[in-house]
């Protein structure tokens, strides 16, 4: 819960920068340069949210105050801070140096390059939510490291998304993977049930990726293509165990080493380094400031770097299903507001759609424009380094222009009021130990505004009722329950859905 004395004297600091414009704020170099911070080459740059330095002093005081130290502490040690599962929270462990010698992760190395040296051309994984997202997000990410086989995620129901693939594909050259955490996710396991008639016995077949071996087992999965992980391993905080599996297919596995290695920089970054300089601190409180103070109902990540247009999804997962709590830990009612909706897209294609709201909407977006200052894996002929200082150019003009605008109160259609908050975070290249700090990076600034906002950032309660509700459903479109408990619309849904097609 936020503190009450911090949080009066931060209302009345948001009240006192009412008539402060950031191009004020930025025309003092001093203060915007003193808000620039740094781990090696990666740089976050909060000059252009609308606060002080004594605000961000205000704001530590206020994590100082929620106990945000010793919580962190309790992460690391190992305490249950899971407390609704009455859990510890591991997922840092498994990019941890100890992990990358294990055992475990030896033989998950040594099955991958298996893999990529068999001649199998496809890997498709089957999985939804954090058994998709991350896994997808970082094949993206790393595509110009790809050497192994073409791997392809699969997580929708809808039929479409797996017979598309899957006509792509042929069985005898193709490896399916399923990554359920549980092994019962209901979307995955119907997709993994017309996987498994679609290979039909033949080809490399099928692995599994779970923290529940023996439901893989009964289900019919061999031992030997089984892979475990921690139940204590958070879907959506999973893609650095087993759930990593298809990268490191596509990869390598000294690759995803070294991703592992970027984030567990990152870790040790955020587990000693003062709050003054700390990243995922100073972030996680931007988050705050932004939501509680600011206003602000909305958060957007914007990368310039097309290979990172699937962060904003992870992201959007990452921070709402973890923050996205109205109580306590204790299970009190929340009397402030929590996570933003986070959203975003990649630059520059969103320039010419919604940047137009973004500039002369209503609504304040707060964004993270996030820019690698040089190009990664172009090798074709071709002046490749002048497109990306066009790309760079533009994401710093967006910054610019966000925050100072362009007043033209004579014609109103061509007016930039500016004075709207962006942090521009930046790095070298798109190496995998940088895609791996920034990852690690956005889950810590997620669990340090979730300490600060006193919910749980590591259970989904809140998927569950959705889940239950259309097993409901799926007895009265099977003819094994009736209608009776749905509001009328959705009888009548239902009935639309069951009658025959008008071609049949």
């Amino acid at each position: 819960m936020l503190s009450a004395k911090a949080a009066k004297s931060l209302a009345d600091e948001a009240g006192s920068l009412t008539g402060l414009h950031l191009r004020d704020l930025l025309a003092d170099a001093g203060r915007s340069r003193g808000l620039v911070y740094g781990l090696d080459d990666l740089r976050v740059d909060l000059s252009r949210q609308k606060l002080r330095t004594e605000t961000v002093a205000m704001l530590l005081e206020l994590a100082s105050q929620t106990g945000l130290a010793e919580k962190i502490e309790a992460l690391f040690a190992g305490a249950h801070v899971n407390q609704s599962e009455d859990r510890a929270v591991v997922h840092m462990a498994q990019r941890a140096e100890a992990r990358v010698e294990s055992t475990e992760y030896a033989g998950l190395a040594a099955f991958a390059d298996e893999v990529r040296d068999s001649g199998i051309a496809d890997v498709i994984n089957i999985g939804i939510g954090g058994s998709d997202l991350g896994p997808a997000m970082v094949s993206a990410a790393l595509a110009s490291h790809a050497d192994g086989p073409d791997v392809h995620y699969v997580s929708n129901v809808d039929p479409a998304h797996l017979h598309d693939v899957l006509a792509g594909c042929t069985p005898d050259t193709t490896l399916v993977i399923v990554t359920s955490k549980t092994f019962t996710t209901a979307e995955t396991m119907r997709n993994a049930a017309l996987s498994w008639d679609w290979l039909g016995g033949r080809g490399p077949g099928m692995v599994a990726v779970t923290a529940a071996p023996q439901a893989a087992r009964d289900w019919g999965v061999t031992e030997d293509r089984i892979f475990d992980f921690d139940e204590g391993v958070g879907g959506r905080y999973s893609l650095w165990s087993a759930v990593g599996l298809p990268v490191m297919i596509g990869i390598g596995p000294d690759h995803f080493a070294d991703m592992l290695a970027g984030a567990a920089a990152m870790d040790e970054h955020f587990r000693t380094t003062p709050f003054d300089a700390n990243l995922p601190v100073l972030m996680g409180m931007m988050r705050v400031w932004n939501r509680n103070f600011m206003g602000h109902a909305t958060h957007g990540i914007m990368p310039y770097d097309q290979r990172l247009h699937l962060l904003p999804a992870w992201a959007q997962q990452l921070e709402m299903e973890s923050n996205g709590k109205s109580v306590t830990l204790e299970g009190a009612a929340i009397g402030h507001a929590t996570t933003p909706v986070i959203w975003g897209t990649a630059g520059t294609g969103c320039q010419h759609s919604f940047f137009q709201t973004l500039h002369q909407g209503t609504d304040i977006v707060p964004l993270d424009i996030l820019l690698p200052l040089r190009p990664n894996g172009l090798h074709l002929d071709g002046d490749w380094a002048a497109s990306h200082r066009v790309l760079a150019a533009n994401a710093l003009a967006q910054a610019e222009a966000l925050a100072v605008g362009s007043p033209n109160e004579a014609e109103p259609h061509r007016h930039f009021a500016g004075d709207r908050p962006s942090s521009v975070i930046s790095w070298e290249a798109s190496t995998p130990f940088a895609v791996g700090r920034l990852l690690a990076l956005y889950e810590h600034v997620t669990v340090v505004s979730g300490f600060v906002w006193g919910v749980n950032s590591f259970d989904q309660w809140g998927v569950e009722l959705g889940k239950v509700m259309a097993k409901r459903v799926e007895a009265v479109l099977d003819g094994r329950a009736d209608a009776d408990g749905f509001s009328a619309t959705a009888s009548d849904l239902l009935s639309r859905i069951s009658a025959p097609s008008s071609g049949d």
